[in-house]
């Protein structure tokens, strides 16, 4: 039988040993304490900036297995996922949108691992966990950003609701220069792209 897990929440990342943070990570440079850390130094994130660190992590026999980039937030900013009608509608129908948590990279939206563990059972502890804060908080709900595909099937499972959002992402497809990218695009593209790259450089 193994040892119950036990959640702690932390008001900065720095509460957390940078080393300890990192192991559970997969390298992703975003969910690096150093990069958390440094959003907590510059102000970033914190007391007025609407993203109130709430880091969580998951101890077993004392020691961490499992962490979490975890915010109380006070508005929608800097999320780059836009949910304002969905504050608007809370509010028409007399409720309260904010606080509500947010599992996430301030700023940053490159998707990455959240949950930071390699136990599926830590990081359905961390989901629960998030879900208990919520409710004992008074926040709305629970939102868990840009994270792995693997992650949206766990808190599916969790019952938490899937969104579908839409990206573009620009590939290297071997292009070894600039010219090299335009050559693959039609006469029309390369002309739009040359009017607009002389453009920024005219204004930069």
């Amino acid at each position: 039988m193994s040892a119950p897990l036990t959640l702690t929440t932390h008001a900065a990342i720095d509460q957390i040993p940078a080393a300890t943070w990192d192991r559970l990570g997969d390298g992703n440079p975003f969910t690096s304490h150093r990069f958390l850390s440094a959003l907590e130094s510059s102000r970033s994130v914190g007391t007025g900036s609407g993203w109130q660190p709430l880091h969580l992590t998951v101890e077993r026999d004392g020691q961490i297995v499992g962490a979490a980039p975890l915010y109380a937030k006070s508005h929608s900013q800097g999320e780059y996922i836009f949910d304002h009608a969905w504050a608007q509608a809370y509010a028409r129908a007399g409720g309260r949108y904010y606080p509500k948590l947010q599992c996430a990279v301030p700023f940053t939206p490159a998707t990455g691992t959240r949950l930071l563990s390699p136990d599926p059972g830590v990081r359905q502890a961390l989901l629960a966990g998030m879900t208990q804060i919520a409710e004992r908080g008074g926040a709305s709900g629970v939102h868990v950003t840009f994270c792995t595909e693997a992650e949206a099937e766990l808190g599916e499972a969790a019952g938490f609701l899937p969104r579908v959002t839409q990206q573009f992402h620009w590939l290297n497809r071997g292009y070894g220069s600039y010219d090299d990218f335009l050559a693959a695009l039609s006469s029309r593209k390369r002309k739009a792209l040359r009017k607009e790259r002389q453009r920024a450089q005219e204004f930069g």
